[in-house]
C-alpha cells in the first residue's frame, strides 16, 4: 500500500501513474474510522437491543434495519446534487455529519418501536446526506486510474472503526449487561469527534474550480447528463443485487440461534465481519482497477452467496460462524468501494457527486426492500427456509447480471472522469 502524505487535495496531473493515495482520502478514512466507532457500536446491538430489552418481534427488527439499510436513499440525490451545484462538497457532507451525530442524543431517550425508527431515519438521513459528498471529495482527489485502490484504502480506515466500534460495546456490556445507554452515550461522543475532524483537518476541495483552473470547459451540471446507458445499467444491477442483500443483522441472528458461540460473542460478530473488510479493501481494489471494476463488483456476491449457505447449514460452530464473517466481508470489501469507483467512472465530471449518489440510492433502496421483505419471510417460513430461499433467488441473479454487464467490461478506460 503506498499513501502519499504532503499532499493536500491536488489531483494528480493528468497523465501521470502515480501509485500513491492522496492525503484527503487518508484523513477521510480517519473521519469515517471515528464515525464508524459511532455508528457500529449502535449496530452491533440493535438486533438485541430491539428483540431482547424492548422485546419487539422480528417482524418490527426487520423494519428497523431497512430503515437503517435504506432510508438514506431519501436524500442521497439530494445530498450529491447539492455538492455539485454548490461546489463545496466538504460543507455538505459536514452538514451530515453533524445531523447523524445530533440524531444518537435522542437515542438516550428512545424506548418504543416508534421512537427508535424516528431516530434510525434521522441518523441514516444524515448518512444520506454525506456520502456521495464525501466520496466525490475522494474521486476529485484520485486519479482515475487508482480510484478503486482509493476507495480501498479509505473503506479500510473505515473498517477499523467499524471494527472498533463493536468490540467497545461488547466490553462495555461485559461490565455493564444492561448497560445499552453508556454504549449510546459513548457513540454520541465519537459522532462529534468525526464531526469536529472532517471541519478542522479536511481541505475543502472545489472539483468544478479544480477543472477550470486545469483549464477545462465550465459545463453546467443538468440531469440529463446522467443519462450514459453505462451508468443506467450500473444502476440497475446495483439496485437488484441489493435486494438479495439480507441485513448482517439476521445472518448474525441465525448464526446465534444454532451456535453458543455466535450467541456468546455476539457483539463481536461484526468485528469478524469488519476485519476481513480491512484485510481485503486494498486488495479487491487493486483487483477491480486491474481486471474491470464492475467484473468485481457483481462476482463479489458470490462471497455473500457463500455466506448465505453457512448460515443456512443445519449445524453451527466456531468454523461455521467465522467462515461465514470472514466471506461477508470479502463480499463488502468487492462492493462497496468499488461501487462507488464504478458509478465515478461512468458518471460526467460535472455530476460526480449525483452519480454515485444514483447509484448508492439504488442499494440503499433495494436493502430498504430486501431487509424488510427478509423480516416477513422470516416470520412466515422460518429462518432456515428464508436463508435458503434468498439464497436461490441470488444463485440465478449473479450469472444473469453479469451477462448484463457485458457492455461494460469493453470500457477499461473511464470516460466521465477520465484525464
Amino acid at each position: 500500500m503506498y499513501i502519499s502524505l504532503p499532499d493536500r487535495g491536488s489531483r494528480p496531473a493528468p497523465g501521470s501513474r502515480t501509485k500513491r493515495v492522496s492525503s484527503v482520502v487518508v484523513t477521510l478514512g480517519v473521519v469515517s474510522m471515528v464515525t464508524d466507532v459511532s455508528s457500529e457500536a449502535v449496530a452491533s446491538i440493535l438486533p438485541l437491543y430491539i428483540t431482547g430489552a424492548l422485546g419487539l418481534s422480528t417482524i418490527a427488527y426487520g423494519f428497523i434495519d431497512g430503515l437503517y439499510q435504506g432510508v438514506s436513499a431519501i436524500v442521497r440525490i439530494g445530498g450529491g446534487w447539492a455538492s455539485d451545484r454548490a461546489d463545496h462538497p466538504k460543507w455538505i457532507a459536514f452538514f451530515g455529519y453533524g445531523v447523524s451525530a445530533l440524531a444518537k442524543i435522542w437515542l438516550l431517550f428512545a424506548t418504543g418501536f416508534a421512537a427508535v425508527a424516528a431516530v434510525i431515519t434521522v441518523d441514516r438521513l444524515g448518512k444520506g446526506v454525506r456520502t456521495a459528498p464525501r466520496d466525490a471529495l475522494i474521486t476529485a482527489a484520485s486519479h482515475p486510474d487508482n480510484l478503486a485502490r482509493s476507495f480501498g484504502v479509505h473503506r479500510m480506515l473505515d473498517t477499523v472503526g467499524a471494527a472498533a466500534g463493536p468490540l467497545l460495546a461488547f466490553l462495555i456490556l461485559s461490565f455493564i449487561p444492561t448497560g445499552y445507554n453508556v454504549v449510546f452515550i459513548v457513540s454520541l461522543s465519537f459522532a462529534f469527534a468525526g464531526v469536529v475532524l472532517l471541519g478542522l483537518l479536511v481541505p475543502g476541495l472545489r472539483p468544478r474550480a479544480q477543472r477550470l483552473a486545469e483549464g477545462e470547459p465550465r459545463v453546467p451540471f443538468r440531469w440529463r447528463s446522467l443519462a450514459d446507458p453505462r451508468l443506467r445499467r450500473i444502476v440497475l444491477v446495483a439496485g437488484v443485487l441489493a435486494v438479495l442483500t439480507v441485513g448482517d443483522g439476521f445472518i448474525y441472528l441465525v448464526l446465534q440461534s444454532r451456535s453458543s458461540f455466535a450467541a456468546q460473542w455476539f457483539p463481536l460478530l461484526y468485528v469478524g465481519t469488519n476485519v476481513a473488510f480491512f484485510a481485503f479493501a486494498i486488495p479487491l481494489g487493486r483487483v477491480a482497477d486491474r481486471f474491470g471494476r464492475a467484473r468485481v463488483f457483481v462476482l463479489g456476491h458470490c462471497a455473500l452467496l457463500a455466506a448465505y449457505a453457512c448460515a443456512a447449514l443445519p449445524f453451527g460452530g466456531i468454523a461455521v460462524t467465522v467462515g461465514c464473517l470472514v466471506l461477508l466481508g470479502a463480499f463488502y470489501a468487492a462492493t462497496d468501494g468499488v461501487l462507488a469507483a464504478l458509478a465515478g467512472q461512468f458518471a460526467p465530471p460535472e455530476g460526480t457527486a449525483s452519480g454515485i449518489a444514483m447509484a448508492q440510492t439504488a442499494v440503499a433502496v433495494g436493502r430498504l426492500v430486501g431487509a424488510t421483505g427478509f423480516g416477513v419471510l422470516w416470520f412466515a417460513l422460518g429462518r432456515e427456509l428464508a436463508v435458503v430461499t434468498v439464497a436461490a433467488a441470488l444463485a440465478i441473479a449473479i450469472p444473469v447480471l453479469l451477462v448484463a454487464i457485458r457492455p461494460l467490461l469493453a470500457n477499461a478506460t473511464p470516460t466521465g472522469n477520465a484525464p
